[in-house]
């Protein structure tokens, strides 16, 4: 066996992905909501914001205030979100992160992309997510190999019957 290998609980690896950087999974949901809002208007409210994530507008307003101070958005007494510079580079990457995730996961014919995306997308390394993108362009320059594995698929499931 290679000892030179770093196994963890799944919590162990979510705990030392904290400590690399600030946002956990929760923050980074909400710093890529604000990005999508702030796409739109340049700026958002925490009505929208907590209407959008199906949360209280209490508890949205905790989370924008740790963005505040972590640097990654503005937020005003009249409920007015705007990003920062590093907030919009960062949302920009979680949203990009988001939807490579959701396509990768549509392409192989998930049922609930979106839910298994939002499972999914805070455990996958920047290089993971690049692997991703490479193999969703690959297939979309080379639609016959897409046809050819819709066809693999199908014949699994025919033989699982």
């Amino acid at each position: 066996m290679n000892n030179n290998r770093d196994f963890r609980t799944f919590r162990g690896y979510q705990l030392a992905n904290q400590r690399e950087r600030q946002l956990t999974p929760a923050l980074e949901d909400y710093l890529e909501m604000v990005y999508r809002l702030c796409m739109e208007n340049d700026y958002t409210r925490v009505g929208k914001l907590s209407e959008l994530l199906n949360v209280k507008p209490s508890s949205a307003s905790k989370m924008i205030s740790k963005l505040a101070s972590l640097g990654y958005i503005k937020y005003s007494r009249y409920e007015i979100i705007q990003l920062t510079d590093s907030g919009q580079k960062i949302g920009e990457y979680l949203l990009q992160r988001h939807e490579t995730v959701e396509s990768f996961l549509t392409l192989v014919g998930n049922r609930n992309p979106l839910k298994e995306t939002e499972l999914i997308e805070h455990s996958l390394s920047p290089s993971t997510i690049s692997d991703l993108d490479d193999l969703l362009e690959y297939f979309r320059l080379n639609p016959a190999m897409q046809q050819d594995f819709n066809i693999f698929k199908e014949s699994r499931k025919a033989e699982e019957v």
